[in-house]
């Protein structure tokens, strides 16, 4: 392949501009280019990752999980190992179909939503997502499979979509929140021909919701933000770090901490006492760590622990933990350790409002049917 721009590169993975366009932004770091004047040129390399981005993003996967994909496993280099790269995130079904491939796309739910709805009566969200998932045979599983770090399900995220869609496209109507209707464009739909239903549904699949847009884009800028916070919590000197574990679980409530002094610390760093007399104490260690953290780092924590006679503990660090150490502590029967790796102490951080400050608040508003009713 020849050099090509931002315009061309989207158009040939099959993209739009403007789509295309976000895409490439947010993985402009993992995408070769060359700059000529102010112009930046892709190459065949940059189509061959970006395709897999579409192919991730196709299976309704955020930019900030395949970011995520990307830092942990690297780029993939084939689609072979791209699909084990996917496997290893998802929890797989008894015949070996990962639950992800086995949940419908958006598209697949437009013609049962409308079918749902075609006797004219009005219906709620939940109510449609039930009809819906009988009419696929969805298991409980299926219904509450969800991408890392997230808490709403697929299911739910990919009917959403399909909702949003057909209300753009005026095929159905909301006439109270979360109540829908079908229009006459609806049945219209269901009456085309099968080649008429799949090019309406090509259409369909262009149309963008901007929440699901802005959601995506703070999920992007919260892990820039992670990102960031780790990078600092790593320079800390090891006594600020010790502080800063010390002020955010003192934040999130758990009792009032303090700092150990260092000469008799027996290996811990902190203390909270979660009640005023001090009779149930928890005990914190903090470290930076550049490598994975292992089972004997957390086993010598353990000991520590025994010395004190305590029950529990919070092993933090800015790197992450191994299998076993995490599997050692989960087998744990006499205390509890709980073990907090540098991205979930930063998202706690985040959450508690330690070491960040509100840039910018933005209020998303919708209409209040119940305001209208009424005489």
């Amino acid at each position: 392949m020849k050099l090509i721009n931002q315009t061309e590169l989207s158009n040939n993975v099959g993209w739009g501009e403007g789509n295309g366009r976000r895409w490439i932004k947010t993985f402009e770091n993992y995408l070769p280019h060359t700059k000529k004047g102010k112009t930046k040129l892709y190459n065949q390399d940059s189509y061959k990752i970006l395709l897999m981005i579409k192919k991730l993003s196709d299976l309704n996967f955020t930019s900030t999980q395949i970011l995520e994909i990307f830092r942990e496993d690297g780029i993939p280099s084939n689609d072979e190992e791209l699909e084990k790269i996917i496997n290893s995130k998802n929890k797989l079904d008894m015949n070996g179909q990962s639950i992800y491939e086995s949940i419908p796309l958006p598209k697949d739910f437009i013609i049962p939503i409308l079918t749902s709805l075609k006797d004219k009566k009005t219906c709620i969200a939940s109510k449609l997502n039930t009809l819906v998932a009988k009419h696929f045979n969805l298991s409980d599983e299926q219904l509450s499979f969800t991408y890392p770090d997230s808490r709403e399900s697929m299911f739910t995220s990919r009917m959403r979509a399909s909702r949003y869609s057909l209300l753009k496209q005026d095929y159905i109507e909301e006439i109270n929140k979360l109540t829908y209707q079908i229009t006459d464009k609806g049945f219209e739909l269901l009456n085309e021909s099968s080649e008429g239903i799949n090019e309406e549904i090509e259409e369909l699949e262009k149309v963008i919701d901007p929440l699901e847009t802005i959601l995506e884009s703070v999920e992007e800028i919260e892990s820039e933000l992670i990102d960031k916070l780790v990078e600092e919590l790593k320079k800390a000197h090891w006594r600020r770090l010790e502080v800063i574990v010390v002020e955010l679980l003192t934040a999130m409530g758990y009792g009032d901490g303090q700092v150990t002094e260092k000469t008799n610390d027996g290996g811990l760093d902190g203390i909270i006492k979660e009640d005023k007399l001090g009779l149930d104490n928890i005990y914190i260690q903090a470290k930076r760590w550049e490598g994975t953290v292992c089972r004997p780092d957390v086993m010598s924590f353990s000991g520590a622990l025994d010395a004190k006679v305590a029950r529990k503990g919070i092993f933090i660090t800015t790197s992450n933990f191994s299998k076993g150490a995490e599997e050692y502590v989960e087998r744990l029967e006499s205390k509890k350790i709980i073990l907090i790796g540098g991205r979930k102490l930063a998202r706690l951080m985040i959450e508690n409002n330690i070491g960040v400050s509100t840039k910018k608040k933005i209020v998303i508003k919708e209409i209040d049917f119940s305001y209208f009713e009424g005489e």
